[in-house]
């Protein structure tokens, strides 16, 4: 299976040195809340194994290395041997004597992951969603610890299988990291705290948006096979991002199980489409989705994702209970009713940079630290809307992991395999039509 990276894929100096500067804050929040900024215990050289190197891989590689003065780069791999390149010299410059990836610790073929993944003791997997299920497995069954970027699957399929190896994960005492990092926030938890507390009583109704900019497709480069082109331009195809409510959106759906104490809903039902990216660089995806969730207890939870240009964006949750509503902006959390209250974000609370301390720290002292099943079951709550907005029709949570459904091949073994969805004549994808795809099966 392949390795790719999960964001831009060229990285930039400048993007590494704002990296540094928000690290030294998140460096001060995390002393603040007792965690270590080395290794707590011990002296003992961790290697790291960084598997996608695009811009998430490679920040997640560079606040790694922040967090634990005892990590060393060890191994990397990247299907695109440019980009592989490009993030070793940057962390390279960016963190002098922590990067050792000589040319036989770098791979770039599609199987490269299993050599990096046994080559060292810590892996960062953050390849395109779709092939997250099957690397997180090759790791645990290789006894590491794993810190892998959200989402953790775009299909039913794949959620069951991070849920399994999850399950192993635990029964070998291996840590796992997910990267949701609002639930390593103070500002987020604060916040959330307050409401489960009781801030503005029984919470009715939630609301969950991703409102923001479009980036563009990518056109065919001449020469490239289908798998390779779909690879590269990973973003607009269902079955390597799952779609952007489920690639992005994640992230808030994620705070509203927090709130809900790790609750999921229960049914979705949903509208979307694509109102104006249509160009056949903008693959399958929908460029709008609008959910309505159902809690077992009938909380609902509004969730919008949007990506068209020049609309409003909004980027945040809030939720109305009883006694007043609970707003979670990225800057600034406020409370209206009895008790009143605003707060603003503390400068560079970098999530990013924060959910590293307490991944190492559980492994440097032994702690329980597996955040697979929350981070499967937020990924599994955007598939449940995408399976509700495409066909058009209320699908049950109950329904949708009984289904099975599976977008990824397994089989994939260099670009010349066949991609798992072809373009027509006119180069178009295939894409889902509510009130025509069944939300349990493969649509094209």
């Amino acid at each position: 299976m392949m390795n790719f990276p999960s964001d831009n894929p060229f990285l930039s100096r400048r993007s590494f040195l704002e990296t540094g500067s928000a690290a030294a804050s998140a460096t001060t929040l995390a002393l603040a809340a007792g965690m270590p900024v080395h290794a707590a215990n011990g002296s003992e050289n961790l290697k790291l194994g960084v598997v996608g190197c695009g811009g998430r891989g490679a920040g997640a590689a560079n606040q790694a290395l922040t967090a634990d003065d005892k990590v060393t780069l060890h191994a990397m791999c990247d299907v695109d041997r440019g980009v592989m390149d490009q993030a070793r010299e940057i962390l390279d410059k960016n963190k002098p004597g922590r990067v050792d990836v000589p040319e036989e610790r770098r791979f770039s073929d599609f199987e490269g992951y299993k050599r990096v993944i046994a080559e060292c003791d810590v892996v960062i997997l953050a390849t395109s969603p779709g092939f997250r299920p099957q690397h997180f497995e090759e790791a645990v069954a290789q006894g590491k610890h794993v810190f892998m970027e959200k989402p953790v699957a775009s299909d039913v399929n794949g959620i069951k299988r991070v849920l399994e190896a999850g399950k192993a994960a635990k029964a070998k005492n291996l840590k796992v990291a997910v990267g949701l990092q609002r639930r390593h926030q103070p500002g987020y938890q604060d916040w959330i705290k307050r409401i489960q507390d009781g801030a503005i009583g029984d919470v009715l109704t939630m609301r969950a948006l991703w409102n923001g900019s479009s980036r563009p497709g990518k056109p065919r480069l001449e020469g490239e096979s289908e798998l390779e082109y779909q690879v590269r331009n990973w973003y607009y195809f269902t079955w390597l991002s799952g779609d952007h409510n489920v690639e992005q959106h994640v992230h808030n759906l994620d705070v509203a199980n927090w709130i809900k104490g790790e609750q999921h809903p229960v049914k979705a039902r949903g509208m979307g489409g694509r109102e104006v990216r249509n160009a056949p660089e903008n693959g399958q995806i929908y460029d709008h989705h609008f959910v309505e969730y159902e809690y077992a207890d009938g909380t609902l939870l509004y969730s919008q994702a949007r990506q068209i240009p020049n609309c409003l964006r909004d980027i945040s949750e809030s939720a109305i209970g009883t006694l007043g509503r609970a707003n979670l902006m990225q800057r600034e959390f406020t409370i209206s009713g009895p008790n009143k209250a605003s707060k603003r974000f503390r400068k560079n609370e970098d999530g990013h940079q924060l959910e590293h301390y307490p991944f190492f720290k559980a492994i440097r002292e032994n702690l329980e630290h597996n955040e697979a099943e929350r981070g499967a079951m937020a990924t599994m709550t955007a598939i449940l809307g995408r399976m509700s907005n495409y066909s058009g029709q209320d699908v049950t949570w109950d329904d949708a992991m009984a289904s099975n459904q599976t977008l990824v091949p397994d089989d994939l073994v260099d670009f010349s395999s066949p991609a798992p969805v072809s373009p027509d004549e006119n180069g178009r994808y295939p894409v889902a039509v509510p009130g025509i795809t069944d939300p349990f099966k493969v649509w094209y």
